[in-house]
This record gives structure tokens, sequence and C-alpha cells, in this order.
């Protein structure tokens, strides 16, 4: 065999050698914990589901696994909508993991539907883990429902009588953050704590951890400011929502949820009351036609003035003005 072969031969061998310590420290490293399944729903914005669920488990030094129930549109305001999961793709996702890896702790999470439970139910009594962690997400961090009353039930039903561990609502409510309370002591469980000692460090956890950061309210409160004010410089002209969340650089429905959540109001009817007061304005303290009056303020016409008026103010522009005059001079 010539110098070079040798030489490379020798290299391979340490490859192989250095692959193979590799695999024994990680194989051995993965022993030291149990790897860990969530089954639940997805949160776009990481604040909760499963994706808050693998970022705590990993941090804390445990392997997480998932099955996802349910998709959400969300963001820091809230959730627009929900999309479950076919029952049969979600039973899927379980069973490939678990045949895969065996996990010996499970934790539940969202679960939306009546069939879902029983989908979840079915695969717990087919796989028997070591522990199993319920953490019945009923409302959002928001305050939205989550699961109906017909759900409710049949998590207290079928679900909790085959976990080890169920997180009642005054513990949510004590701790703020069942989402990190419940991963945490997963992780515990991972590490062979025992569920009394899992529970109270999982406790110890979040008091040590600091408080969150804000929810988006701040983020809320300016572009509800910066839209307020492009109201006051545009409603002359424009009416339309979409040009003020183009102005935004947001898309109408976000623009919606914030004025809904601090104003409790749409874009729109702010846009429109803007407009019935500056008509009123008119009405009252000039003797501008209504004509000129739509006009200025971006009517097509002195009709689509009135129309626009008198459902707002359930008169027309005629007898409001009349009416007021009235006042006027007899004040």
């Amino acid at each position: 065999m010539s110098l070079h072969k040798m030489k490379f031969c020798l290299a391979k061998m340490e490859q192989r050698l250095v692959v193979s310590r590799f695999f024994r420290f990680f194989a051995a490293e993965m022993k030291q914990t149990e790897t860990i399944l969530t089954i639940t729903g997805s949160d776009g914005t990481g604040g909760s589901g499963v994706q808050a669920d693998i970022r705590t488990i990993s941090a804390m030094g445990a392997q997480a696994v998932s099955a996802v129930t349910c998709i959400t549109v969300q963001n820091s305001l809230g959730i627009q909508e929900f999309f479950e999961l076919p029952v049969d793709v979600v039973k899927g996702q379980i069973e490939a993991v678990v045949n895969d890896v065996q996990p010996q702790i499970i934790k539940v999470g969202m679960l939306r539907s009546v069939d879902m439970v029983d989908a979840v139910v079915d695969m717990l009594l087919k796989y028997r883990a070591r522990y199993v962690i319920c953490d019945p997400t009923v409302r959002s961090s928001k305050g939205e429902e989550l699961m109906s009353a017909e759900v409710i039930a049949a998590v207290k039903e079928k679900l909790e009588p085959l976990c080890s561990y169920v997180v009642k609502h005054e513990e949510k409510s004590a701790h703020g953050r069942g989402n990190l309370f419940t991963s945490a002591i997963c992780v515990g469980l991972s590490k062979g704590e025992e569920l009394a000692e899992a529970v109270e460090h999982a406790r110890d956890y979040l008091r040590s951890m600091p408080l969150p950061e804000g929810d988006g309210a701040g983020r809320s409160g300016e572009l509800y400011a910066a839209f307020m004010e492009n109201v006051e410089r545009f409603f002359r002209r424009y009416s339309d929502v979409a040009f003020y969340s183009e102005q935004l650089n947001v898309s109408t429905r976000y623009l919606a949820q914030v004025t809904r959540r601090i104003a409790h109001r749409s874009p729109k009817s702010i846009i429109e009351e803007r407009i019935v007061e500056e008509v009123t304005r008119e009405l009252m303290l000039t003797n501008k036609s209504l004509k000129v009056i739509a006009a200025e303020l971006g009517f097509s016409s002195q009709a689509h003035l009135t129309r626009f008026f008198r459902k707002q103010k359930n008169t027309s522009p005629s007898e409001y003005r009349k009416e007021n005059q009235v006042t006027i001079q007899s004040l």
C-alpha cells in the first residue's frame, strides 16, 4: 500500500472514531433526560403554544418533540382565526414521534373539539406514557374563549383521569404563565424528579423569571395615535379605511384590531364621526350651501352628503341646520 493510501485510510479511521465518540457522547447526554412530547396548538407570536413549549423545554436543557392540534391567525392583539387540523393528521403526528422517540412525558394543551379530545385520549391509552401533564387552554391571555363548554366537559370526563397532573385555573391566575409552568414541570420529570418535586421546582423557576415584556400595547398606542393624526389630516379628502392602513403600512384588519382594542370602535366609525363633526360645524357656524360643504368634504354630490348625514344623525342636513340655527339665535 502506498504512503498516500495509508494516510487516507488513517484519516478515514480517525474520522469514524470522532463520529463514533460524538454519537456515544450524544447518546449519553440524551439518557440524562427523557424526551417530552407536547400536544397543543400553534401560536405564531411565540408567546404560547408549541413554539413556547419547545423554547422553554430546550432552554431548560431537555428534549422536545411536538404534535400540533390547530393553527391560529394571531398577533399581540389577539386571535383572529382558528384552523383545527384533521384528527387523523394529529393522531399521525403523535404516532410518528411516539414510535420513534417513545417519550415518557406528555404535555397536553389546546384541544378545541370533542373529536380532538377523543383522539388524544385514544393515543394516551394506546401508548401509556409514564407522566401526562394537562394544561387545559380555556382562555387566551387576552381573555378570548378557546374551548367550548362541551369540550371542557369532555376534557374533565375523558382526559383528566389519565393525567398525572392537571393545572387548575387558580394556578394559572397565580402564576400568570401557565405555559411556562407546565413546561417546567415536564422538564423536572424528564430529569428524574418526582412529581411533587417537579411541581415545586417549576414554581421556583417561574418566581426566578423576569416579568414578561409588554404585549404590544405600546405599539398599538403609537399606531392608534398615528391613525388619529392621519384622520385629522385627511378626513376632508379620504374616508376609505384602506387609505389610512396604507399610510400606516398595516393591513385594514390589524388597524381594526387596534382601534377596537383602544377605542372599542372600528376605523370606519372613527373616520365617519370626524366627518359628521365637521359637517355639523359647517351647518351651524357657516352659511355655506350644502353643495359647497359636500364638495369640500369629498362627497360626490349634495345628495350623497344628505344620505350620509341622515344615516348618522337621523335627520337631513337642512333640518339639522334649521333646528340648530333657531337654538343658536335663542341663546
